[in-house]
């Protein structure tokens, strides 16, 4: 039996003004004409069966999810967290509920704002994922080829003359996760052909990483274990809101991946992007013949390079270079285009701020 998982519950930081507490990017059409979460599904589900496609999304989200979300997916299979708690905990909590309903099944974990262009050729690695995720106890993740030297992006260090086939698919052995790193080292990465980036979407047996839980995060694991008996009773959402806020916050990348001498990845090459902020749109739509990216009501004059969206009222551009301009009802976001990482920092400055109606 194979299970779909898709993570919801991002904050999205990086898209501000645009994405908010309540309307992440994975609920915005940001990257093409549906949201970016049934986007997601639509991917998934020529693998998996729709009816076993389960998300895991934050509370305060709910009413937007089931606005924004296929009404393919059963609303038995939209689990919320009452607070965030890292991917650990999201994975675990979803890994424990296919456990209570059908026992062991083969499970993938899915990032629920990515950008994906060949959806045929992601449709064959993923099939491929499942099928050794199916036939081996192994970890296995979805690692991309680099098509330049990105700061932005984890890295998977991985040995090409070691690894592990199942009808002619290969997944190789993981030699080492990499945060992002500085330039001069992407390069090298790029250069060397032993690195894939790191593209969160991970499959395995349920059996197996809720034994990579108990190895490696027992703390976190006991705390599923006191969960599980509520799971699909009357008490679940109570018990949620009383053991979840106690559950240990961490990734499941630090907790268990970094952790596992089990882990194998496939590349893969599909146009992939996590679309992570403003500046990434190149990825998803090309430029036009000035190097601009714009949506919405805009006149440009002289202006290059540039990324202005408005969903508001007319943004007139003069004179403009490398720069992102993003206008909404209530905000203006004006950033220089190599600073669109930093736009995180204005939502943790409103926070302190208390401007929780920006929020």
């Amino acid at each position: 039996m194979r299970y779909g998982v898709i993570m919801a519950g991002g904050g999205g930081t990086r898209f501000w003004p645009l994405s908010r507490i309540n309307t992440p990017k994975q609920f915005l059409h940001i990257a093409g004409e549906d949201t970016m979460i049934n986007n997601t599904i639509k991917r998934i589900k020529e693998i998996v069966p729709v009816d076993n496609i389960m998300i895991v999304a934050n509370k305060a989200q709910e009413n937007t999810l089931q606005e924004a979300v296929s009404e393919e997916i059963k609303g038995e299979n939209i689990l919320l967290e009452p607070v965030g708690r890292n991917t650990a905990a999201c994975i675990g909590y979803a890994a424990m509920t296919i456990k209570k309903r059908h026992g062991d099944a083969v499970m993938g974990v899915f990032p629920s704002d990515h950008y994906i262009k060949n959806v045929t050729e992601f449709r064959r690695i993923l099939e491929a994922a499942y099928e050794i995720a199916e036939s081996t106890d192994k970890l296995v993740t979805i690692g991309i080829k680099p098509t330049f030297a990105s700061t932005g992006y984890g890295y998977i260090r991985y040995n090409r003359d070691n690894f592990i086939s199942s009808d002619g698919r290969l997944a190789y052995e993981v030699v080492d996760f990499i945060e992002k790193p500085p330039f001069s080292k992407a390069k090298q990465y790029l250069e060397s052909g032993n690195y894939l980036w790191n593209s969160g979407m991970f499959i395995w047996k349920v059996s197996v990483i809720l034994k990579s839980f108990e190895r490696f995060l027992p703390k976190l694991y006991r705390s599923l274990m006191e969960l599980e008996p509520y799971i699909d009773t009357e008490e679940e959402w109570s018990q949620i809101e009383k053991i979840y806020p106690t559950m240990q916050s961490i990734s499941i990348d630090y907790g268990i991946m970094e952790r596992s001498d089990e882990v194998v990845v496939i590349p893969g090459d599909f146009g992939w992007s996590d679309v992570g902020s403003w500046d990434s749109l190149g990825e998803v739509f090309p430029p036009d013949e000035n190097g601009n990216i714009m949506r919405g009501d805009i006149i440009e004059i002289d202006t290059r390079n540039s990324v202005i969206y408005t969903n508001s009222h007319l943004v007139a551009a003069v004179g403009l270079e490398n720069m992102i301009v993003v206008e909404t009802a209530d905000a203006l976001l004006v950033c220089a285009k190599e600073r669109a990482q930093d736009v995180k920092r204005v939502v943790d400055k409103l926070k302190e701020m208390g401007r929780k109606e920006l929020l």
